[in-house]
C-alpha cells in the first residue's frame, strides 16, 4: 500500500515531465532535443536550445527488485512506475531544491489526500477494484484454515460400497476429500476391487503379501499423516483388525478426530474415539440404524398422527351426516302434501322396533310382521300414485325412512336371509318382475 500511494504522489509531482516519457536537458531543462549517436552503448542526445549533450538515464534491474521486495506482496509495481521512482532519485539537485520541495510536497500530499478521500474517488471504479483486491487477499487465509476429512481403508479386511462411503462422509463435519486404500492388489481375492475404488477417487497403496501387511502400512502412513496433509481434521480408520487401535490412539494424540469403522454382521459400526458416540449403518437396508429412543419416538409420532387423522375423518363424517339430516328435514317441510306413511313415521318406527325386539327374543322369528309393514307401504304408494311401478330399491328406501335402518340390516337381524332382494324372491307374499336393470315388486296377498 505504501508503494501504491507513493507512486500516485510521484505521478502527480512529475506529471508534466513523464506523461509522454520525455526527458529534459540537464542544463536548460528544455525538452527540445535530438538523438546524437551512441556513447558507451547508451543513447546520446543533443539539446537544440543550448547544445548540451547528455545520455538517457539508465534503469537498473536491482532497483526493480528492491521495489518489489519492499512491496511486501501487497501490491505490484510496474516497470513504468519503477522507472518514475528511479528518475526522481537521479534528478539533479538544481531541479528540485530542498527549499522548494518541502513546502511543495506538503501541498501535494494534502491534495492527494483530498483526492483519495473525496466522494468521487470513493465511488470510482478504481477504488472499488482496490477494495476487491484487498478482500480477495484477506479471503486467502480462511480458505487455508478450512479442514478436510481423510479415509484410510484396509481393503483386505473391509469393503465399502458407494452408499456406505456417502454415509461415512455425512458423519464427518469436514468434507471428505482424500481416500486411501491399502491392499495387496496382486492377490486374486481382491478381484476388481482396485478398479472400482480407483474409479471412485481412491489412492491405491500396494503392499506385499503377508499377515497384517496392509495394517502395518496403514499405521506407518497414518502416524505421519499431518506431514502430507496438514489441513486434515478428521480421519476414518476403516478396518476391523484390533491392531489398528494403536493407530487410532496415535492420531488422537495429534489432536485429530478419529472414527473407527468396523463391520459387525450386516452393520457398519462407526465409533467416534473422541466423544464415544456410536453410529450404526445397515448395509442391507442402506440406511442408518436408529437408537431405541428414536424408534420409540417415531412410533409415538405415527400413533399420534393416525389418531389425528381418524378424528379428522370422524369430524368430516359427522358434518356430512348433519347436512344430510338437514336436507331430509327441508325436503319434508317443503312438501305440502304429506303421505300417510310420512305422518305415521314415528308410530311405525316405534312399533317396528318392538317387533324386531320381539322377533329377536323369540325362538322362531316370524316374518309376518315385516310382510305386513311392506304391504302397508305398497298400498300407500299405489293409493297416491296408482301408475307408479314400485321397484325393489324404492321399496327399500321407504322402509329405511320408517325404520331408520337399511333393509339388508333388518333382514339379517330377523335372520330371514342375507339381503333384501333375496328375501322378496323367496317370500310367498311378494313377486318380482324384471324391469330393465331393476326388479318391480308386486304383492300377491293383501291385508
Amino acid at each position: 500500500m505504501t508503494v501504491f500511494f507513493y507512486t500516485i504522489y510521484l505521478r502527480k509531482v512529475f506529471a508534466l515531465d513523464h506523461l509522454n516519457h520525455k526527458m529534459k536537458c540537464p542544463r536548460c531543462e528544455s525538452t527540445s532535443y535530438r538523438k546524437n549517436g551512441r556513447r558507451n552503448d547508451k543513447q546520446n542526445y543533443l539539446c537544440k536550445n543550448c547544445g548540451k549533450q547528455f545520455l538517457e538515464p539508465a534503469f537498473y534491474r536491482s532497483l526493480e527488485s528492491d521495489l518489489l521486495a519492499n512491496s511486501n506482496g501487497q501490491s505490484k509495481v510496474s516497470i513504468h512506475e519503477a522507472r518514475e521512482i528511479f528518475l526522481v532519485k537521479n534528478l539533479q539537485k538544481e531541479k528540485v531544491t530542498e527549499e522548494r520541495f518541502n513546502p511543495f510536497s506538503f501541498i501535494l500530499a494534502e491534495e492527494l489526500l483530498q483526492t483519495i478521500l473525496s466522494p468521487d474517488w470513493l465511488e470510482s471504479a478504481a477504488f472499488n477494484q482496490l477494495l476487491l483486491k484487498i478482500q480477495q487477499k484477506n479471503e486467502i487465509k480462511p480458505k487455508l484454515e478450512t479442514g478436510i476429512s481423510l479415509l484410510l481403508l484396509d481393503a483386505e479386511n473391509l469393503k465399502l460400497d458407494a452408499n456406505s462411503e456417502l454415509f461415512l462422509a455425512s458423519v464427518c463435519k469436514y468434507p471428505l476429500q482424500v481416500k486411501i486404500a491399502f491392499a495387496n492388489w496382486r492377490n486374486p481375492t481382491t478381484g476388481k476391487q482396485d478398479i472400482e475404488l480407483y474409479n471412485r477417487g481412491y489412492q491405491l497403496v500396494h503392499v506385499p503379501g503377508g499377515k497384517n501387511s496392509a495394517d502395518a502400512k496403514m499405521i506407518a502412513f497414518g502416524s505421519c499423516i499431518l506431514h502430507s496433509y496438514p489441513t486434515v481434521k478428521e480421519i476414518l480408520v476403516c478396518s476391523g483388525d484390533g491392531i489398528l487401535i494403536h493407530l487410532c490412539n496415535q492420531l488422537q494424540n495429534q489432536g485429530l478426530t478419529v472414527y473407527w469403522v468396523r463391520r459387525q454382521g450386516s452393520t457398519l459400526h462407526i465409533e467416534n474415539r473422541s466423544s464415544g458416540k456410536i453410529t450404526d449403518y445397515s448395509l442391507a437396508m442402506a440406511t442408518e440404524v436408529p437408537s431405541l429412543e428414536t424408534v420409540v419416538d417415531t412410533i409415538q409420532d405415527l400413533i399420534k398422527t393416525e389418531q389425528e387423522s381418524i378424528n379428522a375423518r370422524l369430524d368430516s363424517l359427522v358434518a356430512v351426516a348433519t347436512l344430510f339430516q338437514e336436507r331430509c328435514d327441508i325436503n319434508i317441510k317443503d312438501n305440502p302434501k304429506k303421505t300417510e306413511v310420512e305422518k305415521t313415521i314415528p308410530i311405525l318406527n316405534n312399533s317396528f322396533s318392538k317387533c324386531i325386539q320381539e322377533e329377536e327374543s323369540a325362538e322362531n322369528p316370524n316374518e309376518k310382521t315385516l310382510d305386513k309393514l311392506l304391504l302397508k307401504i305398497i298400498q300407500d304408494i299405489q293409493l297416491n300414485s296408482p301408475q307408479t311401478k314400485l321397484s325393489v330399491s324404492k321399496l327399500g328406501s321407504e322402509l329405511r325412512k320408517i325404520t331408520g335402518e337399511s333393509p339388508n340390516s333388518i333382514i339379517k337381524k330377523l335372520k330371514l336371509g342375507s339381503n333384501f332382494t333375496k328375501y322378496l324372491e323367496s317370500s310367498p307374499t311378494f313377486t318380482l318382475k324384471a324391469s330393465g336393470k331393476e326388479y318391480e315388486v308386486m304383492a300377491l296377498l293383501s291385508e
